[in-house]
């Protein structure tokens, strides 16, 4: 005779990680001018998973507000959003605060955004900060297609532990792949891989001197290259102890890349900085 067979071992056991139901998060968004001078009107929208836009009321251009309503980025999640911006048309995307990457046991989160705008557009791309944990596994993609004469000014901010725990990242994933054409023609290209014990990568003075936080700018906007000096010296204005920045333009586009100690100096300096170079404030939810 022949006893309950037992059960199987877990996936936990076996060293796997378990299989879980993860988010998929996504928001497709296509705006247009309402008529000319009168503003840009949503003439499309969906939405599906956690992911949901708002729509405060304001003057100006259009602003959408990004909500997660899963609370951060888990390991094998997937987020994707796609922006279609007809010609004329004019946007502000923002996020109701820090995206946080939760630690993995293995499996790699994914972040695509697509950006698509057409002649004369404008759109300032202004999330949060990223903040990513220990032992956080993450690929993002940042891919825009720009028509002649679009404009389009973008700034991500990414934290590598919990300050106020002074986590350090001693395994982890960020993979970050910036691809930018103008015209059909590629006019920006950016990749960043870390890997394994990322708070010692970032200690080498090659790679991070020992910055816990860093952030990317770029302007590629009708006549960005000629506001090199202009940026110059407004990062020197908004600098603050603990961070650094450095501006440089080339192929009809600006830059900036900004080092800090910890993420709230770096996130004032960005504040202080696009405040200034764009002369207008920054979105409600940056000020609370």
């Amino acid at each position: 005779m022949h006893g309950p067979l037992a059960p199987a071992p877990s996936p936990e056991r076996l060293g796997a990680a378990p299989a879980r139901q993860r988010s998929d998060g996504r928001v497709r968004l296509r705006v247009g001018p309402a008529r000319p001078g009168g503003g840009t009107r949503i003439l499309d929208l969906a939405e599906a998973g956690p992911s949901r836009l708002r729509f405060p009321r304001g003057t100006g251009a259009l602003e959408a507000v990004l909500v997660n309503t899963a609370g951060g980025v888990a390991c094998g999640d997937s987020f994707a959003i796609d922006l279609a911006l007809e010609p004329g048309a004019d946007l502000v995307l923002t996020t109701t605060a820090a995206e946080k990457i939760y630690r993995s046991d293995g499996p790699v989160s994914r972040i695509a955004n697509t950006l698509t705008l057409g002649e004369g557009a404008g759109l300032v791309w202004l999330p949060q900060e990223t903040i990513l944990f220990d032992r956080a596994r993450v690929r993002r993609r940042f891919e825009a297609d720009l028509a002649d004469g679009a404009a389009l000014i973008a700034a991500e901010v990414v934290a590598f532990g919990r300050a106020a725990r002074g986590e350090r990242i001693v395994d982890g994933l960020f993979a970050d792949s910036w691809r930018i054409r103008r015209g059909g023609r590629l006019a920006y290209a950016d990749s960043v891989l870390l890997e394994g014990p990322i708070s010692d990568h970032l200690a080498r003075p090659a790679i991070g001197g020992g910055a816990r936080a860093c952030a990317t700018i770029l302007d590629v906007s009708p006549g960005a290259e000629a506001r090199l000096e202009e940026a110059r010296a407004r990062l020197a204005e908004a600098a603050s102890p603990g961070t650094t920045a450095a501006a440089s333009a080339w192929n009809g586009h600006l830059a900036v890349r900004a080092l800090g100690d910890a993420v709230g100096p770096l996130r004032g300096l960005v504040a202080r900085f696009l405040a200034g170079y764009r002369a207008l404030p920054m979105p409600r939810v940056w000020q609370s």
